[in-house]
């Protein structure tokens, strides 16, 4: 195991993992300040923020021989017998220069900054800066420019070269160039060849300043109000690790959150900017039930109890299960239906898919399945059906099967079922329709529910690749409206506030292939395609 000596300290490094010196150090919790590295990005030892001292260690005579000049971190690989230093005066004295002579040039507008609050600029500028500054303060702002979907403050540019790398070696479309040379260089497009590829919202997050501004978030809010939550995108089944940020529920913006198993660093403009359906005037918000051909509010006092009496004298029961909703829910709605009919047909709802899969140079891929659970889904119905009915072979179950009631659940951004669909339930004595936002089919419901959006609810989704991964709520839905784990719940009698975390749980104890989702969850999720190989190779083993 190799090992390297950090201000005075020996530590050892994980064998045959590579790295740099900033990232060994960070392993020791010891930071080495930095503008232009990047984990997922080429290294170039741009910014000089990390320059540190550096020497070897002579493994048979313990002499340290150091180097006269400073080098940048990381651009020195982590190997056995380095020997670092990155808190004396002669690292501290060319901090404070490269810090100085980046606020020489940058605009004094700290408080109309979109960045502020979350820029290394400032941080640095108090824990690594100069004492006082040594030029006179001249407030003014940046140049603005359009590059396509963000907004470029030219001024406040620090030259990282973080937007360029990107776009040259993860996306691949090669948009930004730095232009000009010198103390005129500029981050720009070529003209007519505006940024925009769908992982462009990248290059903000990327900005260590207030350079590169979102367009979608510009001015709407200020960081230190708003709240951040661990959450999944739910808008492709690649399942992205993302962070919900809200304030006083209202969500402001949505930011990847690092996973190296599913979406690394990044997210895709789709699921960053596909949130703005949570807050849509037109949400179905009151439960409804139709009577004499007009819809009627209801209040959700009582609603619970009358609905589940409904069910139990409908006769023969079936249910639509959305890809939007959570392997918790989808096994509650699974037990509460066959508990009342043990018969009760499940299956799949709709799978909306949009083109073809995309894959980017840098790995990231954005997936034609619209879906996030689709393969959860398939494990509960697989597991109480002993197969998967889609959404169009239930269709024709209902031309066989004369059914007394059913549920549907939907969650759907968009239209999701067309009319000469809708029609079919027509004959349902009893149709329970919960959605986000009215359909066809919802206006031929016995029930109209409102459903609550991703963000508002807790539970676990398991995306393309079989990783479990469990999303927190962020916001509180609107004023009538109710989530479903909640309700499902409540309609199976237990006690209590519904706790998603619970219901894992018994998941876990019933169904062999939830079995791993028993202990805490990591962050990162968990891969459960192990545990399913593992089931097919005992199965395999036990018919040889």
């Amino acid at each position: 195991m190799p090992k390297i000596t950090i201000d005075g300290r020996e530590i050892e490094l994980p064998d045959g993992q590579r790295m740099n010196v900033i990232e060994a150090a960070k392993l020791s919790g010891v930071e080495i300040p930095h503008y232009c590295y990047h984990p997922g990005l080429p290294v170039v030892g741009s910014c000089r923020m990390c320059l540190i001292e550096t020497g070897n260690c002579d493994a048979k005579t313990g002499e340290i021989k150091m180097q006269p000049k400073l080098v940048p971190g990381c651009t020195v690989p982590a190997t056995d017998g380095l020997v670092i230093v990155t808190a004396n005066e002669k690292v501290r004295q060319a901090r404070a220069m490269v810090e100085e002579d980046l606020l020489l040039r940058h605009p004094v507008d700290c408080p109309i900054c979109d960045k502020a609050g979350e820029c290394t600029l400032q941080d640095y500028y108090f824990k690594y800066g100069q004492a006082s500054r040594r030029t006179d303060v001249m407030p003014f702002t940046s140049r603005k420019r359009d590059l396509g979907d963000v907004n470029l403050f030219i001024d406040r540019c620090v030259l990282c070269s973080r937007c360029v790398r990107f776009c040259a070696e993860v996306s691949g479309t090669a948009e930004l160039m730095i232009a000009n040379r010198g103390a005129h260089e500029e981050i720009d497009v070529v003209p007519d060849f505006p940024l925009h590829n769908e992982l462009s919202g990248n290059v903000v997050d990327l900005c260590p300043v207030g350079a590169l501004a979102d367009k979608d978030f510009l001015y709407q809010q200020r960081v230190w109000f708003m709240r951040r939550h661990r959450s999944v995108c739910t808008d492709c089944s690649v399942g992205c690790s993302i962070w919900v940020e809200e304030n006083q529920d209202q969500i402001y913006r949505l930011k990847p959150r690092e996973n190296p198993h599913v979406n690394k660093w990044w997210i895709c403009n789709q699921g960053r900017y596909g949130y703005h359906h949570v807050h849509d005037a037109n949400r179905l918000a009151v439960p409804r039930v139709r009577k004499d051909g007009k819809t009627v509010d209801l209040s959700w006092n009582g609603l619970p109890e009358e609905l589940k009496s409904k069910l139990f004298t409908a006769g023969h029961l079936g249910g639509v299960f959305s890809p939007f909703i959570s392997v918790e829910e989808a096994y509650l709605l699974a037990k509460l239906l066959r508990s009342i009919d043990p018969q009760a047909v499940l299956a799949m709802g709709p799978m909306p898919r949009v083109g073809e899969d995309q894959k980017f140079p840098g790995g990231f891929v954005i997936t034609a399945e619209k879906v996030p659970n689709r393969r959860g889904i398939e494990e509960i119905l697989g597991y109480f059906m002993h197969k998967v009915l889609s959404f169009e072979d239930f269709l024709q179950e209902m031309q066989r099967i004369e059914f007394g009631g059913v549920w549907v659940s939907g969650g759907y951004k968009g239209p999701w079922i067309e009319d000469s669909a809708a029609r079919r339930f027509e004959k349902i004595p009893l149709l329970i329709v919960q959605d986000l936002f009215p359909s066809s089919l919802s206006e031929r419901a016995t029930y109209q529910l409102p459903a609550a959006a991703f963000s508002e609810r807790e539970g676990s989704y398991m995306n393309r690749d079989d990783r479990l991964q469990t999303a927190n709520m962020a916001v509180r839905p609107p004023w009538g409206v109710r989530a479903e784990g909640s309700l499902f719940w409540q309609m199976l009698g237990r006690k209590g506030l519904y706790n998603s975390r619970t219901v894992l749980d018994d998941l876990s104890r019933e169904v062999l292939y939830f079995a791993p989702a028993a202990g805490p969850l990591p962050d990162t999720g968990l891969d459960m395609k192990i545990n399913k190989l593992a089931e097919v190779g005992a199965l395999t083993a036990k018919t040889a």
